[in-house]
């Protein structure tokens, strides 16, 4: 196996010069680093991790524990994490947790195990599977998801003001009054704060918030499909329109309506947190609230990063990210994004 004192033989430059080529650290003249670059290739070089481990008692391999991998939302967050930490020379582990705070706490244990250097974090979890890790000096970052108290960086979308702009847009330039909400869990805060941008909106346009009206408990696609199903059969009348708390409910609900040949949006309304690729296959296309997924992973594993490295950064980082509101033809619009079709 060549090593950098074969490089450096070949190339006529110090060991330490091939190291700072290699590691892209330091000066080195173009033409020394390209010609380094090329016999590394031509030896077929690996570095040895295992040794750069060791002398900077570190494994270069992070953890990010998201909520379902089979969303759009959360495989685009995901990129934006691998590619992020890739530039940085880290290795990236993805655990699934399928919302289940116990398989949370069982991939952390694991992950502690691995002395991964640090997690990034969408929490399915109150905060009780992240006690510990700040007295073993394990850097976290939470993403996506709030937890109150958190002491630690974290970087979200703006639920709350991307909810409220979504309902209003269906109180104001539709004129309707009845709208309904099925959204995840009551413990996670993109529900809570999705539910807060809701009450909001409605409170403002004069419109008496319904209890009933809110329905919160998954944000997996059954779940969705079975409160749309239960609600269109028990209500004589529809509501006017419903919010859907995220993409995969959005579909449950589409499915339930089309079951009953409940039109959308000619017999109901629909607006999505969060967009899905697939929904531009659906007619009507879905009008959403697009959070920057790619970007919120990059930032949030941008943070881990600098964590590990411990520079100094007293405070704990809190970003909040502007969420884009794109208007199709679910919400009974004409016009919007896919105008074309």
């Amino acid at each position: 196996m060549a090593t950098i004192y074969d490089i450096a033989k070949l190339a006529g430059v110090s060991p330490a010069t091939v190291s700072r080529a290699l590691n892209q650290k330091g000066q080195v003249k173009e033409e020394t680093r390209k010609k380094i670059l090329e016999i590394a290739e031509e030896l077929n070089y690996s570095p040895n991790y295992l040794a750069r481990s060791l002398k900077k008692k570190r494994t270069f391999t992070i953890a990010l524990i998201i909520s379902d991998v089979t969303n759009p939302f959360f495989t685009t967050l995901a990129r934006g994490v691998e590619d992020k930490a890739s530039d940085q020379g880290f290795n990236t582990i993805f655990c699934n947790t399928d919302e289940d705070p116990a398989k949370e706490k069982e991939y952390i244990d694991l992950m502690l195990k691995k002395r991964v250097d640090g997690l990034v974090v969408a929490s399915c979890s109150n905060g009780d599977t992240l006690l510990g890790l700040k007295e073993k000096e394990v850097p976290v970052v939470l993403v996506d998801r709030k937890i109150e108290d958190f002491d630690g960086d974290s970087v979200v979308g703006d639920s709350k003001e991307a909810a409220y702009e979504l309902i209003r847009h269906l109180t104001e330039v539709h004129g309707f009054r009845e709208i309904a909400m099925i959204t995840g869990p009551v413990t996670i805060s993109t529900s809570k704060d999705r539910v807060a941008g809701y009450q909001r909106a409605l409170q403002e346009a004069g419109i008496p918030v319904k209890p009933e009206w809110i329905m919160m408990g998954s944000y997996k696609e059954d779940f969705g499909y079975q409160i749309a199903t239960r609600f269109f059969s028990e209500k004589k009348k529809l509501p006017q329109a419903v919010f859907a708390g995220n993409n995969f409910i959005a579909i449950g609900i589409v499915r339930a309506a089309r079951e009953r040949g409940i039109k959308i949006p000619e017999d109901l309304a629909l607006v999505v947190f969060d967009d899905l690729e697939s929904a531009s296959l659906l007619y009507p296309f879905l009008t959403v609230a697009k959070q920057p997924a790619y970007t919120m992973g990059s930032l949030a594993t941008q943070f881990l990063l600098e964590r590990i490295e411990k520079r100094e950064i007293r405070e704990k980082r809190e970003v909040v990210l502007k969420v884009e509101t794109i208007i199709r033809r679910s919400c009974g619009c004409k016009g919007g994004e896919n105008n074309d079709f």
